[in-house]
């Protein structure tokens, strides 16, 4: 049997195979950051995955960004994403959730009224965001966070990790990268602050370590992993040398004794992430980025990880697992239904026995 179908445990997760679903942003809760029915029938579709990790959601109103992204700060919330997981767990299923802070990569029209945009330094993301109301438009001129409002955030994280597992998910995981607040803090572009959060990589790395920290005081940390992607450029990054940044946040959080740590393929070529991980993460290793059924297979026996995620093949093979297994040819999928509201292109992928020949 290929290595792909074979359990695994990180932590204290379970999975039947190491296929994980990666977490993708599709944009389809309601204005209120609320599930919607659609997402519990995508969910559930997938839930044949050794694990999911649903997409990045706010731990508070100042964590939204983007239209139509879900949230887990109230009870409204909470109660959608049970329905999710209940579907997933009937389907015998896996999931934990991604939580999302996206910082200053923000615009006040996809966020309620009244909440901030909040970074390390008064810094604007050199970056536009989508939204229902206007289209395209800039991103928001932060707040710079004072030490209580750094810790008041970390607080949200906390609380949010309860709040997901009050929902019914297995786990959380911690959004590093993609430019979001925890990478803001990282990388030395966007964090100028000369105290304690500011200034080497070890303070700088400060930040996520702590949210970690909180977070798996609160859920235990065999239920806690952390994605991260050294060098990713995306919504307006950059630090001056990624891979000491990375080490850092790798050493810091070792001591948690995390589930996992998520880790995608550098974009810069001489850096080799999955390398990186390996030397300072003794937590298993799922990995990311641009894997086919055989390039994953071939990762795994070579030790590099215990799992592979898939994103883009999720989104228009919701038995991902079962073409993999028999080798069937996989879908692809629509590129103008990704964010777009409703079933089309989300959840009206056929599985493949209901496919015609």
């Amino acid at each position: 049997m290929s290595i792909l179908f074979e359990p695994v445990r990180l932590g204290e997760l379970e999975l039947a195979n190491r296929i994980v679903m990666a977490p993708m942003t599709r944009s389809r809760a309601d204005q209120h950051g609320v599930p919607t029915a659609e997402m519990v029938e995508y969910y559930r579709q997938r839930a044949s995955a050794g694990l999911i990790v649903a997409e990045g959601t706010a731990p508070s109103a100042s964590g939204l960004g983007y239209c139509r992204t879900p949230a887990i700060y109230n009870a409204e919330q909470i109660a959608a994403w049970k329905a999710v997981t209940d579907a997933v767990h009937a389907e015998g299923g896996l999931i934990v959730l991604q939580l999302m802070h996206v910082g200053r990569a923000s615009c006040a029209q996809n966020k309620p009224a009244g909440a901030a945009t909040v970074a390390p330094s008064a810094l604007r993301a050199r970056t536009q965001l989508f939204t229902d109301q206007a289209g395209l438009v800039d991103s928001d001129e932060p707040q710079v966070m004072s030490l209580q409002d750094i810790a008041e955030v970390i607080g949200e994280y906390r609380q949010a990790a309860l709040n997901a597992r009050e929902a019914g998910f297995d786990g959380v995981e911690l959004h590093c990268t993609s430019g979001y607040l925890p990478m803001q803090f990282m990388a030395s572009g966007s964090n100028l602050r000369e105290d304690r959060y500011g200034g080497s990589a070890q303070n700088r790395v400060r930040f996520p370590a702590e949210v970690l920290a909180a977070m798996a005081s609160a859920i235990g940390s065999g239920r806690v992993g952390l994605r991260l992607c050294p060098g990713n450029p995306f919504n307006d990054i950059s630090d001056e040398d990624p891979l000491v940044t990375a080490e850092a946040l790798c050493r810091a959080a070792e001591p948690l004794n995390l589930a996992y740590v998520h880790i995608m393929r550098s974009p810069l070529p001489e850096l080799d992430a999955f390398a990186l991980a390996q030397r300072h993460c003794s937590s298993g290793l799922i990995l990311n980025d641009g894997f086919d059924g055989a390039s994953a297979e071939a990762a795994l026996q070579a030790g590099q990880g215990e799992a592979v995620s898939f994103a883009r093949h999720f989104i228009a093979n919701p038995d991902l697992v079962e073409r993999l297994r028999k080798g069937l040819p996989l879908a692809r999928f629509d590129r103008k239904t990704l964010y777009s509201p409703g079933p089309e292109g989300y959840s009206d992928y056929p599985q493949c026995e209901t496919v015609a020949p």
